[in-house]
């Protein structure tokens, strides 16, 4: 890889982080998606900060879960699909033209439908039947070098 895309790379990661970080304090920005673009990001730059996010005490287990089995948590899909309905009334109440509530509304039916799809727990044969990885290089918490 090159430095310039490394660079890049990181670049992106760090702001998908602080995205991430202002999404859990204002409802409106999603908090989740920037960190699992941050961990896409840092997994092609830098091993070191995707294992950071990988074993997050907060959001380590959601990334994880989407990562491995497209887990999202019931509590997740929620406020993410109450938040959406908030923001189709909202819009109604401030733009009031109801050609564009139709749109956004039947958008965000559509990305709801797909959050409510995905499953809220691992498959039962999976849960601790997943080999682990052959090579440190495959496995997603590579840790750093000791100094």
């Amino acid at each position: 890889m090159t430095n310039g895309k490394r660079i890049a790379l990181l670049a992106l990661g760090h702001v998908c982080v602080a995205l991430g970080v202002i999404g859990a304090f204002l409802p409106v920005v999603p908090t989740t998606p920037f960190l699992l673009l941050a961990t896409w990001a840092y997994g092609q730059s830098s091993p070191r900060l995707r294992a950071w996010l990988w074993t997050h005490p907060r959001y380590g287990k959601a990334i994880r879960g989407w990562h491995e089995h497209g887990l999202i948590s019931r509590r997740a899909k929620v406020l993410s699909i109450g938040a959406m309905a908030c923001s189709v009334g909202i819009t109604a109440w401030l733009i009031g033209d109801m050609t564009v509530v139709a749109i956004q509304a039947g958008v965000l039916a559509l990305v709801a439908a797909f959050i409510a799809s995905r499953p809220e727990h691992p498959p039962a044969e999976s849960v601790g039947t997943k080999p682990p990885p052959t090579s440190p290089a495959a496995s997603p918490l590579v840790t750093p070098p000791e100094r």
